[in-house]
């Protein structure tokens, strides 16, 4: 059952905005107060104008109009210098923010439960990695500058216009009804229709990454069809949403021209009136004019960003649901007594009603290997999960050492237990750098220990640049064998107590899954162990095996025992055995 990861509430994204902007007061302040010098500055051109177009009016000299004229340039200059300067604070301040969203998204996301992550799908949290911080950070970097200029713009333009004549200023507010209604309608709108819209591109997301992901699973159960199906079904959600956005865009800015004509025409008809009356010049009239034509691209500016500020208020929204969840740092770990595993009467159920684990019971001493064997579906890494803490168990318990689950917490589970299964991620960059995931601190010399011990450090060696050679997207290849050495290697770097092997040997061929049994079991050596066992030569040398079927333990014992009873096992045994 999809369970999506939490979106904040208008009130908790701008307390995050304003946490986040605490730090930042000072430069804040210093670009609130350049750009307010750059706009001041900008809006003395209108006047000089008028003043030019009074002296042309009153029969003057030429020569006359040459001091406006060189102010006008000055004034241009001056302008642009204190622009740039305002842009640039305004953009160091939201990149710091967005810098500052961004590492707090990484470091909670990294700590979700993986329980939690398999229920909201892969594609929620991807969506919001990639699409909403490219919107967050577009919206940073373009909008937020412009949309500080254009207010400062607007403001002080009207500031203007009272100065020249009061009357100028009510007619030019003319256009601020339709344009306050135009805005509300809008954002009553588009704010759900936004946030509708990411939540069908996660989804969308979500059903590539399955229909891709298992292309093999799917062709090989004839479900290419339904899967095409799928995909075409949440595309066209996503699309027809993307639809009714732009044509909801479009409605926008229509009602927005019918505001400025009806400002200008009002500005325009005033001027005319009071002219008329000699209650003012024309410069005047021309100034109030260019006044208010100037306000055409402060005004478009600023409400045209009301559409990219839903987008990215819809987008920032999910990134502080995530960044705000609490932190699952561990202060005090209990201390463990053993190495032991201890499941008692373990039960799940995926979804509410379906039942997949029936009361299991599993107990592993300290440094035994003990293989869980069972057709697909049997609950094999079910078991396996629960005991890694990936889920929680619907009934039972687990305990490690002596310590529940749930009283180890979060990280000490990930300092007590590793589990690697068959899907291994190769990090791009150096082969160094990704090993020393496991242990940040670790020198050379232990690397190549590492590499030495899983076979792999010939292979290693042998690259290009040695450790040093970039692997991974967009670097040197690796091979499925040579990346699930990597992540034997880097088990042998992190060295917990206790591990747990969830077909890990299953994509390599037999020539690479022989080499992986004997890498896995001398990085097992010294650790207890769970093997979910792929093929069975891996049970043959575990110390216990355990079967599962539909869910229940039906045995348990030693190979050679579980042979000579003739149940389940050894039908297992014969039936691989006679496929070799």
């Amino acid at each position: 059952m999809t369970v999506l990861l939490p979106t904040a509430t208008g009130r908790e994204t701008w307390a995050a905005v304003r946490d986040l902007l605490r730090p930042r007061r000072a430069l804040a302040v210093l670009a609130f107060g350049v750009l307010v010098a750059a706009t001041a500055a900008g809006l003395v051109t209108a006047p000089l104008l008028g003043h030019i177009v009074d002296l042309v009016a009153d029969g003057k000299p030429a020569g006359a109009i040459t001091t406006p004229v060189v102010l006008i340039a000055v004034v241009a200059v001056v302008q642009g210098l204190l622009t740039a300067v305002g842009v640039s604070l305004v953009a160091r301040l939201g990149e710091g923010m967005l810098a500052a969203l961004r590492e707090r998204f990484v470091a909670r996301a990294l700590r979700l439960p993986l329980e939690r992550v398999e229920q909201a799908g892969s594609g929620d949290l991807t969506a919001r990695v990639t699409a909403d911080v490219s919107t967050v950070a577009d919206a940073v970097r373009r909008a937020l500058p412009q949309l500080a200029r254009s207010a400062l713009a607007i403001a002080l333009t009207l500031v203007g216009l009272a100065v020249l004549d009061w009357r100028f200023l009510l007619a030019a507010l003319l256009a601020a009804p339709i344009q306050v209604h135009t805005v509300r309608w809008y954002g009553r709108r588009a704010i759900p229709l936004y946030a509708e819209q990411r939540v069908a591109v996660g989804a969308q997301q979500q059903q590539l990454l399955d229909t891709v992901g298992g292309a093999a699973t799917v062709r090989a159960f004839r479900q290419a069809d339904r899967h095409v199906g799928l995909v075409t079904e949440r595309s066209r959600a996503a699309v027809t949403l993307a639809l009714r956005a732009m044509g909801l865009l479009t409605r926008f800015y229509g009602r927005l021209n019918l505001a400025e004509y009806v400002g200008l025409s009002a500005v325009l008809v005033t001027g005319f009136v009071l002219v008329r009356a000699d209650a003012a010049t024309i410069g005047t009239a021309t100034a109030a004019a260019l006044y208010f034509h100037n306000l055409f691209g402060p005004i478009n500016i600023a409400l045209g960003l009301v559409d990219d500020a839903q987008v990215a208020a819809a987008g920032l929204a999910r990134l502080v649901g995530v960044a705000s969840l609490p932190s699952t740092v561990d202060t005090a770990a209990p201390s463990l007594v053993d190495a032991s595993v201890k499941a008692t009467g373990l039960s799940h159920a995926y979804v509410p009603g379906r039942v997949v684990l029936h009361d299991v019971d599993l107990h592993v001493e300290p440094g035994e290997r003990v293989a869980l064997v069972g057709a697909s579906g049997a609950g094999k890494t079910t078991v396996a999960k629960l005991i890694a803490g990936v889920h929680r168990p619907t009934g039972g318990t687990v305990h490690l050492g002596g310590v529940a689950l749930d009283e180890l917490g979060l990280a000490a589970t990930g300092r007590t237990v590793a589990l690697i299964t068959q899907e291994v991620h190769v990090f791009a960059g150096r082969l160094d750098d990704d090993l020393r995931l496991a242990r940040p601190e670790a020198t050379g010399e232990q690397l190549r220990a590492a590499l030495d011990r899983v076979g792999a450090l010939g292979w290693a060696q042998a690259l290009p640049d040695g450790l040093s050679t970039v692997v991974g997207e967009g670097g040197h290849r690796l091979t499925v064998a040579q990346a699930q050495q990597l992540a034997l290697a880097r088990l042998v770097l992190a060295d917990p107590p206790i591990a747990v092997l969830d077909e890990a040997t299953a994509d390599a061929g037999s020539a690479g899954a022989r080499l992986l049994e004997e890498a896995a079991a001398s990085a097992l050596a010294g650790r207890t162990a769970i093997v979910v066992a792929h093929r069975l030569t891996q049970a043959a040398s575990a110390d216990r095996v355990v079967v599962l079927d539909a869910g229940r333990v039906v045995e348990s014992g030693t190979h050679e025992d579980l042979i000579a009873s003739g149940g389940a096992y050894a039908r297992l045994w014969h039936t691989w055995s006679a496929t070799r």
